[in-house]
């Protein structure tokens, strides 16, 4: 019989094998570029935004995922069989995704009384972005396949969210700037000085903790910040946007540095390349759980 079903929205850049695979239902963000709207994951491509992205006229946007699609979502689940819903949202921080998740519940049960004992919906808030949160949703389909309960997969999701950590650096400051991930003027003193900022994403909160010098420069401090916050022997990630190259370089030194693989090289999609940009990469890594240090 089903029980549970994992639930997430697109700016997890779970890759679609994976999707299809253990059937994790991902909402899409609407994204506008100009005067034209999409759909993540529908519309384009990752490869195919990156190049939408660099020739917009200005920076594209996204919008957030409704209470009605959140209600609608809630209904189809419920009408295929499942017991429980567990979804789990962008940082809540920085996106009201969540919030129309939470809104969405209270008016599917104002709706539907019958069903709060027999079909449970939980929120999990992830604090984060991409697979940072991307990747522990697959892990809990797979502990959900394999018989796990509710309990035991949300209590593996706190203590992730609780613990994982980005490191990031864009080669270019242009979106990062437009977003307000970097002070304008400081962007902008950046670029012209050939300083790349080495940026951290920690409970939603995002940092720029180093400024180095130089392209060559970026994946050596990324690995030495990645190194110092992760807890041995626990799952690490890389990412890119459109820099391949560099992304691999980045996954094929991250696993002689860690001496363990990674669980793979992971490509951001439309709703993290409009703030961090295309030309990016970054690692993720299981720290020390806040509160615990």
């Amino acid at each position: 019989m089903k029980h549970i079903k994992l639930m997430t929205d697109s700016a997890c850049d779970i890759p679609k094998e994976l999707e299809e695979q253990y059937e994790i239902r991902i909402l899409s963000f609407p994204v506008t570029v100009g005067n034209d709207s999409y759909l993540e994951r529908f519309d384009f491509t990752n490869e195919e935004f990156y190049d939408m992205l660099l020739s917009a006229p200005k920076i594209p946007t996204t919008s957030q995922i409704t209470m009605i699609q959140f209600e609608e979502e809630y209904q189809k689940v419920c009408d295929e069989g499942y017991t429980e819903l567990i979804y789990v949202s962008i940082n809540g921080g920085g996106s009201n995704t969540y919030n129309a998740a939470c809104m969405a519940r209270e008016q599917f049960y104002e709706a539907h009384p019958e069903k709060k004992e027999t079909f449970l919906i939980h929120i999990v808030d992830s604090k984060t972005y991409t697979v940072a949160y991307g990747h522990p949703v697959v892990e809990a389909a797979r502990k959900a396949e394999r018989g796990a309960s509710s309990a035991e997969i949300i209590a593996y999701l706190e203590d992730w969210f609780d613990s994982v950590e980005i490191y990031f650096a864009p080669y270019t400051l242009n979106f990062v700037k437009k977003s307000g991930r970097v002070p304008a003027a400081a962007a902008f003193v950046g670029e012209l000085m050939g300083l790349r900022p080495i940026i951290t994403i920690i409970d939603g909160e995002t940092k720029v903790i180093e400024k180095v010098r130089g392209d060559k420069a970026v994946i050596p401090a990324l690995l030495k910040h990645a190194q110092t916050a992760a807890v041995p022997h626990t799952p690490y990630l890389t990412v890119t946007g459109m820099c391949t190259e560099q992304g691999k370089e980045l996954l094929e030194k991250a696993q002689k540095a860690f001496g363990e693989k990674a669980v793979g090289l992971f490509s951001i999609g439309a709703a993290i390349s409009i703030n961090a940009g295309p030309k990016v990469v970054g690692i993720i890594v299981k720290g020390q759980r806040r509160g615990m240090k």
